[in-house]
């Protein structure tokens, strides 16, 4: 990660601006950080699919993502909406 850019365990992490949360940080690295997704569990995302930090928040480059965690990203809230 860029050192002007602050990531901390805990951000929430989104696969689009405005959109919902679709996991958290759980490990911050100089080149990827380690991010829980819900429904896949922990993943390394390399620097360059980051599409954004700030505010504590951290979007993802969803184009860039591999076809695995962009299915997973798709269907992260899957769960909750079932009891909307």
């Amino acid at each position: 990660m860029s050192s002007n850019v602050e990531v901390n365990v805990g951000d929430a992490v989104f696969c689009r601006e405005g959109g919902p949360s679709v996991g958290a940080v759980r490990n911050v690295h100089p080149h990827e950080l380690v991010i829980d997704i819900e429904g896949l569990g922990d993943v390394s995302i390399p620097a360059d699919h980051i599409a954004a930090v700030h505010a504590g928040k951290v979007v993802l480059a969803f184009d860039k993502l591999s076809a695995e965690v962009r299915v997973a990203v798709q269907h992260a809230n899957d769960d909750e909406s079932r009891y909307r």
